[in-house]
């Protein structure tokens, strides 16, 4: 019999996973920006990697623009594309890794990939189907018999491409951090996926399977144990050596039992309704299926362009993972006319087509992304600040990573930005 998985910690940290809490996704009207005096102090800016002509200096801007939403720090990479000759990849930073001594944000320094882990696994899920290891149209039953079951939960009428595409029904139920005096306490508490599962089974389902979409980080832990099951092997061996190992990623990694994060790093934060100032969030346990990678902007942008370019997936999985359905109202509001995949989602860009990306929000890291169709450019940036207040606090922030990363793309594209 396979090893269970290790032992894991995951919560609301994981919010919503593209995702930029529950707060925001409910938020439906344009929200008034938080008070000034809400807002840490603003550090000096960091200067761009590389030159700062034309489109380096948009780069730069929005890059700022992204601290001035209160962030402590922000770092941004473009890989591929249009680049002045003898530079090769362009980074930005601004602000500052550490609000103790000032240190500037590294330009490759580690973070929490939080959900983008969701399209690694969902990769693969897909390379085993591929080998006829498991078939998309498996029942979870048939994986992981009894597991979902009661309060009309069924694993008999649930596939594993609804698990992938969020549109099984099933209910998050995390446990998690509403000060920073619970997350000191509980940061380091192990939860075992089956025992996350089995929270998720005390709610009836968000809807009948295939008959909706919501965002469930359950769904990804199941998938973490289909793919122990269908090999032997923890879900994390198997993202190293069929992802990590082939497509030269030696900058993501899978922590284990450590709570801490690799250096260089900026140090996570993250803003807490109960207090005005930010917490140091840094240490944690997470390492799950759902969310726990660590890497750095270089390696995800190094992934996201293998998948894209079909160096990661044969073309029929490829297919697959790209048919895409809507996301549910609440989710309209930070990603308009999005539509999510099988562990990828399809955005619009601002100068006209469309953008593949995931994102993760972990407790004190966010980051998003952009990559084209072709898989030839890609951009990520990771925020090392989250805020769990309200939406007025967060949407902004959002956006403005969302606008650094879809116009860093559009430049890159060498496409006219469209006026609004």
């Amino acid at each position: 019999m396979p090893a269970h998985p290790p032992r894991s910690r995951t919560a609301t940290r994981h919010r919503v996973a593209l995702a930029v809490t529950a707060t925001l996704a409910a938020a439906t009207v344009a929200l008034p920006p938080a008070l000034a005096s809400d807002r840490p102090e603003e550090p000096e800016r960091s200067s761009p990697q590389g030159p700062t002509r034309g489109a380096d200096r948009d780069f730069q801007r929005d890059a700022d623009a992204v601290r001035a939403t209160g962030a402590v720090g922000v770092q941004a990479r473009i890989t591929g594309g249009r680049t002045t000759p003898g530079t090769g990849p362009r980074t930005v930073t601004s602000g500052t890794a550490d609000l103790r001594t000032g240190r500037p944000v590294p330009a490759d320094g580690y973070f929490r990939l939080a959900s983008n882990t969701k399209t690694f696994v969902a990769t693969v899920v897909l390379q085993l189907s591929a080998e006829r290891e498991l078939s998309l149209d498996d029942t979870v039953e048939r994986w992981l018999p009894g597991l979902v079951r009661g309060n009309g939960n069924d694993g008999r009428r649930i596939s594993l491409r609804q698990l992938l595409q969020h549109t099984s029904g099933i209910h998050d139920d995390y446990p998690g951090f509403d000060s920073a005096a619970e997350y000191h306490r509980r940061r380091f508490d192990p939860y075992t996926p089956e025992q996350l599962v089995e929270r998720a089974m005390r709610h009836r389902p968000d809807f009948r399977p295939g008959k909706g979409w919501a965002y469930s980080n359950v769904g990804y832990m199941l998938l973490g144990m289909v793919i122990e099951k269908a090999t032997g092997n923890a879900w994390h061996d198997e993202v190293r050596d069929r992802l990590l190992k082939p497509l030269g990623l030696r900058h993501t990694y899978y922590p284990y039992d450590s709570p801490a994060v690799r250096k260089p790093h900026a140090r996570g934060y993250q803003h807490f309704a109960t207090a005005p100032k930010l917490a140091d969030v840094t240490l944690l346990n997470d390492a799950n299926a759902a969310g726990g990678l660590i890497g750095t902007t270089a390696d995800l942008n190094r992934f996201f362009r293998a998948l894209l370019g079909g160096k990661a997936l044969k073309p029929a999985q490829l297919k697959e993972m790209k048919r895409t359905v809507p996301l549910n109202k609440e989710f309209q509001v930070p990603y308009p006319g999005a539509r999510y995949g099988l562990g990828l989602m399809r955005s619009k860009l601002p100068c006209g087509g469309w953008y593949w990306t995931h994102g993760g929000d972990e407790i004190g890291y966010m980051s998003r992304n952009a990559v084209t169709e072709d898989g030839r450019i890609a951009v990520t940036a990771s925020v090392p600040t989250e805020w769990s207040t309200s939406a007025a606090d967060t949407l902004p922030q959002h956006r403005a990573t969302i606008r650094l990363v879809t116009r860093a793309l559009c430049a890159q594209r060498n496409l006219p930005l469209q006026q609004h």
